[in-house]
């Protein structure tokens, strides 16, 4: 890498550090700015990976000594050496880590028609999100489409509960319940009042699973645009599951019949 695409910096007011204390600081400053910020050497791998486009590293001068965390801050274009106390003025951890990657935003993302897919309405907790796109980029449900009012699929939250998984899925923001006409594939639901139990039906393939707001469920236009609800059995005697648990279960059960 040139020296010239290493700086080393030591003052906060850096206009790169200014930004990406609003990217770190703000869920949805993302859509304003164009970027995104991953803080840590697991997201920072997971976007090489999957070839996803980084535009600027930023690394402190302690870890800048580790080869490890070096090579990877030096497969972006622009390196950024901070002291570690700059690194934390950044950071959205408890025990902020030593290296992050700005990356810009894929805004204007559209529906694909025909693919397995995940619908979040409304889901309001960062880390259910979070664990849902985990659970879909695992069992291959690869497009994610939010319903306006679901927390920001590309917030620091979201991202740290994701672990690398944005990177393998498509991502859409901002939907209303018509928009998923156009999916064209059936839409299911669980519900506490299904007569029919998920491991007594043969599930439609593909299919869009529609996860629901943590305290009021899916909302009920858009369950009336559902082919299909299923309940979970729950033998020990629960009122109902975490959205994600109940996310991860569907989900596995529409793998697993794709593959019998």
């Amino acid at each position: 890498m040139s020296e010239s695409k290493i700086q080393h910096i030591s003052s906060r007011d850096n206009a790169a550090l200014q930004r990406l204390r609003k990217l770190a600081a703000d869920a949805g400053a993302y859509r304003k700015i164009g970027s995104v910020w991953l803080e840590g050497d697991h997201l920072a791998r997971a976007a090489l990976q999957r070839g996803h486009p980084v535009t600027l590293a930023v690394i402190t001068e302690e870890a800048w000594g580790h080869a490890g965390l070096r090579a990877i801050a030096e497969a972006a274009p622009r390196v950024l050496v901070v002291p570690t106390v700059l690194f934390k003025g950044i950071s959205g951890l408890e025990s902020p880590s030593q290296i992050g990657f700005e990356v810009p935003h894929a805004a204007g993302q559209v529906l694909t028609p025909g693919l397995d897919s995940v619908v979040l309405d409304r889901l309001q907790d960062a880390g259910n999100v979070g664990t849902i796109l985990r659970s879909a980029a695992a069992l291959g449900f690869r497009q994610i489409l939010a319903i306006k009012g679901t927390a920001a699929l590309w917030s620091p939250k979201v991202l740290r509960a994701g672990m690398g998984a944005h990177f393998g899925l498509r991502l859409i923001e901002g939907l209303a319940p018509a928009d998923l006409r156009s999916l064209q594939v059936p839409l299911i639901a669980t519900s506490s009042y299904a007569e029919a139990q998920l491991h007594q039906l043969r599930l439609p393939q593909p299919c869009a699973w529609v996860m629901g707001h943590e305290g009021q469920g899916v909302q009920e236009g858009l369950m009336q645009q559902c082919a299909l609800t299923v309940g979970i059995p729950q033998p020990g005697g629960e009122e109902s599951l975490n959205v994600g648990a109940a996310a991860a279960i569907c989900l596995y059960e529409s793998a697993r019949q794709r593959l019998t």
